[in-house]
């Protein structure tokens, strides 16, 4: 009778085993080909096209999963991506997922030594590229001996990247892309489109100066020369552009 009740009892062990690994086959199995990312949606990415994105966050085979995703990219810091800050997969359905890029804040870069070295809004320098980045405004007329990674840049004066933030968050409100930014002796800005210069001077106005370049820009491309906004103000009529 006792070998008998041990004999039952060996059977029903190894049969719940084999349920129980059933159960989780099938699961698995579900979660694999309900869960399979088949469409990709990729936000707040500018250095970085989109395609580069799936290729930085999909992995291939049975990882390819958006459950697996959004578990693994939850507000993830990222520290081997240039320029990206952090990255969040969210799930739009079981076979869609988006992923959010958080990019750094740059305010603008520097050319040393055959480098461009791209600097936060506080002078830090965050990042480091052989390549120029579009949409980032290399700054001109900064004065330093050396560059530290992670480390604010070493000019005489640092309010100078308070006007360099201001300088670029109005760029950017107004959607307009400098190449070049350019402080004088003095700290006037000329700004650089191309072949075409625009003197904005000091301080003074610097909202209705560049809100004024939205209409003007289209009418000197391809053209080189200086456009002169020093003294422009609400009553100015006529900006001259000195042809080269």
């Amino acid at each position: 009778m006792y070998q008998y009740d041990g004999f039952s009892r060996k059977k029903f062990i190894v049969r719940t085993v084999l349920i129980g690994v059933v159960l989780l086959a099938v699961l698995f199995a579900l979660l694999v080909t309900q869960f399979s990312v088949t469409e990709v949606k990729v936000e707040g990415n500018e250095h970085y096209t989109d395609a580069q994105i799936k290729e930085m966050v999909l992995p291939e085979g049975m990882l390819n999963n958006s459950l697996y995703l959004s578990v693994v990219y939850r507000n993830k810091e990222i520290k081997d991506i240039p320029f990206v800050e952090m990255m969040d997969v969210e799930i739009v359905s079981n076979h869609t997922i988006r992923i959010n890029v958080y990019e750094k804040a740059l305010a603008g870069c520097v050319n040393y030594l055959g480098n461009y070295m791209y600097f936060d809004r506080e002078g830090i320098v965050v990042e480091t590229s052989d390549r120029l980045t579009d949409g980032v405004p290399q700054i001109k007329g900064l004065t330093f001996q050396h560059v530290v990674m992670h480390e604010k840049l070493p000019v005489e004066d640092s309010t100078i990247f308070s006007k360099i933030l201001n300088i670029t968050q109005l760029l950017a409100k107004y959607d307009l892309k400098a190449d070049k930014i350019f402080f004088g002796s003095n700290k006037d800005v000329t700004l650089y489109f191309g072949q075409a210069r625009v003197y904005l001077g000091a301080d003074e106005k610097m909202d209705e100066k560049i809100m004024q370049l939205v209409p003007i820009l289209p009418h000197l491309e391809g053209k080189s020369g200086v456009l002169d906004m020093e003294d422009f103000d609400e009553n100015t009529e006529n900006i001259p552009f000195n042809i080269d």
